[in-house]
């Protein structure tokens, strides 16, 4: 049986709000990530998807302790590092590194590629047979970079490389699991295929487990075994990456996924296109009840007094869960374009 490598239990951070004059006192908090649970298993690769704003780095973050939860429980192969000290962590962090989103800013501008891959090593006193040197070249050659450029600077590489380069770091220390926070979002399209084609390769030969955040669905339907989707701090659906992409259950899965071109037409059932009204609401005061019903066409009173909880709906596959008082049917069938803002709808007089 696989391993659950990576357990999150109620997860929470919310970020303090200063005000006033002149004693600048805490007048609110922005609710990021709201009690969240995810569980990650050896070797697999999990992605985490939503609109922008929703949690989703933070939730990063948190995995790899670069932020100390608010409230909550992160458990790293049976042991609680949720408020482990910086000297009990350090072996911890070997184990789970992480791939940042923006290759410009993630690489020092001042050091060479060689000691930008070979410095975690150095930092964890580690020599690998061979060397140092040795080992960062070799990286450097798994991720499909040239040996040669070891003594190069982040400068003169293309964003491509610069991510492979990340890559090659974060592998520095034969981590367990990856954090790939939105790996592929500042590359160009050609370019995100090839590093998404090395991560699945990586996840396949070194057995890493990957949790890929993205809000390119098609880019997480490519790379994840399971999906969990989330919105304005919590997670409102998950469940393995066919039934997500198949059967989505939450309405805004469905939302989500009706937006998502399918020029092959091989990409599942044709769903309905749904215009979501209005803006996302404010994380410092989210709604009451379910925080999607502001923008859900099937909200009823009970959606703002009783929050609904991640739930086995009728009709789901194993593992399938979502969190809705009135989820979706298990099957979508072809229908006509859904507008659900009449300011959107081009047929609508102007001005109404």
């Amino acid at each position: 049986m696989t391993e659950d490598i990576l357990i999150a239990e109620g997860l929470t951070k919310h970020f303090p709000v200063l005000g006033g004059f002149p004693f600048r006192r805490r007048v609110g908090a922005v609710q990021a990530v709201d009690g969240i649970d995810l569980t990650v298993r050896a070797g697999e690769s999990f992605g985490l998807v939503g609109e922008s704003g929703c949690g989703k780095s933070t939730t990063g973050r948190l995995l790899t302790r670069l932020l100390e939860p608010t409230a909550g429980r992160i458990h790293y192969r049976g042991r609680d590092i949720t408020h482990a000290t910086r000297k009990e962590l350090a072996p911890v962090r070997s184990e789970i590194q992480m791939i940042f989103q923006d290759p410009y800013a993630s690489l020092n501008p001042r050091q060479t590629v060689g000691r930008i891959v070979s410095g975690p090593m150095e930092i964890n006193g580690i020599d690998p047979p061979g060397g140092r040197t040795a080992r960062a070249r070799e990286l450097l050659e798994t991720v499909g970079l040239n040996p040669e450029h070891y003594n190069r600077f982040p400068h003169e590489f293309s964003g491509g490389q610069r991510q492979r380069i990340g890559i090659a770091r974060a592998l520095a220390l034969d981590p367990k699991v990856i954090v790939a926070d939105e790996p592929v979002s500042a590359l160009d399209v050609s370019i995100q295929a090839q590093v998404v084609n090395l991560l699945a390769r990586l996840r396949r030969e070194l057995g890493i487990a990957f949790v890929f955040i993205a809000h390119d669905l098609a880019v997480v339907r490519h790379f994840s075994q399971r999906v969990a989707v989330m919105y304005l701090g919590k997670i409102v659906e998950e469940g393995p990456r066919d039934d997500i992409y198949h059967r989505p259950r939450h309405p805004y899965t469905h939302a989500l996924l009706s937006a998502v071109p399918d020029p092959d037409g091989d990409g599942g059932p044709v769903r309905e296109r749904i215009r979501l009204a209005g803006d996302v609401p404010s994380p410092v005061q989210p709604p009451s009840g379910c925080r999607f019903r502001t923008r859900c066409w099937k909200a009823r009173d009970v959606c703002a007094e009783v929050e609904p909880v991640l739930a086995r709906a009728d009709g789901s596959g194993p593992g399938h869960v979502s969190a809705c008082h009135f989820p979706e049917p298990p099957t979508v069938e072809r229908a006509t374009e859904v507008i659900l803002d009449p300011a959107l709808d081009p047929s609508s007089p102007a001005g109404d």
